[in-house]
């Protein structure tokens, strides 16, 4: 028996009323939504936009990976925490926030670091993924665990005045064809050591938000093979072209990673024993 539609309840019809008239969208687009699953890497300063907006616009289940607390300085850019929060998981702070702007949603908690030996078992439930990570290691790793699992990759990142957003589609290149190896260990500071500009983590992850809500729906032109660079102090936005590069050694035409790695090795840092998936 071929599966019934999903028929959306009048209260449904009106929450989003201005996506079902949109010719782009309509009723069935909304319902493609509500079928969806997202999962989002990291509660903090990408993190935070993307799963309100993604939650607001009605992606019926969104997953979040962190295993942090809220503390006073996130506050600063993490829009899912507030005042009361500091101290609280940022899960269930995240889950709350979600829940007061569209309790329909599905919220699914992964409160663990992210690793090699469970990122395929979580990524695999999921239709793609929103990475808002701050470390090298975790980059690699959710890059090489989206390759293998077949699931598109829609990745951003911040420091300072400056962000960058991609979306990674299997067999149209990778976080490894941008760069092939990562940098030595200290060469690129992080936000808690750089600091960011709050109001940038709410734009680029917003982009992250359209381009998975784009892919979802099936349309306009995605970020793929496309990298979207922003200097927030000059508000200038240009693109510089990503090719899949064939020697790459995860999506090329002879890889030698065929299953994750040890990704601290990797990456020349020592495995921490506590830390946020995504500290943005």
């Amino acid at each position: 028996m071929a599966e019934q539609p999903l028929a959306l309840t009048p209260d449904q019809v009106n929450r989003y009323s201005r996506h079902i008239i949109m010719s782009d969208v309509g009723s069935r687009g909304q319902r493609k939504l509500l079928q969806s699953k997202v999962l989002i890497l990291g509660a903090g300063g990408l993190g935070s936009p993307s799963a309100i907006y993604l939650s607001l616009a009605g992606v019926g289940t969104v997953g979040l990976v962190d295993f942090d607390v809220v503390d006073l300085s996130n506050l600063q850019r993490q829009i899912l925490h507030h005042t009361a929060d500091v101290g609280r998981s940022k899960l269930q702070s995240a889950r709350d926030t979600i829940h007061a702007f569209n309790p329909d949603v599905n919220v699914v908690l992964h409160e663990t670091r992210l690793e090699s030996h469970n990122a395929m078992e979580i990524i695999s439930q999921y239709d793609m993924v929103v990475n808002g990570a701050d470390n090298f290691a975790t980059r690699y790793l959710v890059n090489d665990a989206c390759y293998l699992a077949g699931k598109p990759l829609i990745d951003g990142s911040i420091l300072i005045f400056d962000g960058q957003a991609t979306v990674f589609i299997p067999g149209q290149g990778c976080y490894r064809c941008l760069f092939p190896s990562p940098p030595p260990p200290g060469m690129v500071p992080n936000c808690a050591e750089a600091g960011v500009l709050g109001a940038l983590t709410g734009l680029v992850g917003s982009i992250q938000a359209t381009e998975a809500l784009k892919l979802i729906l099936g349309i306009g032109e995605s970020l793929s093979s496309r990298l979207l660079l922003i200097d927030a102090l000059s508000m200038n936005f240009r693109e510089v072209k990503i090719k899949r590069n064939p020697a790459c050694p995860l999506c090329g035409e002879n890889p030698t990673v065929t299953e994750l790695i040890d990704y601290e090795v990797f990456c020349g840092i020592a495995p921490p024993a506590t830390a946020s998936v995504a500290g943005n």
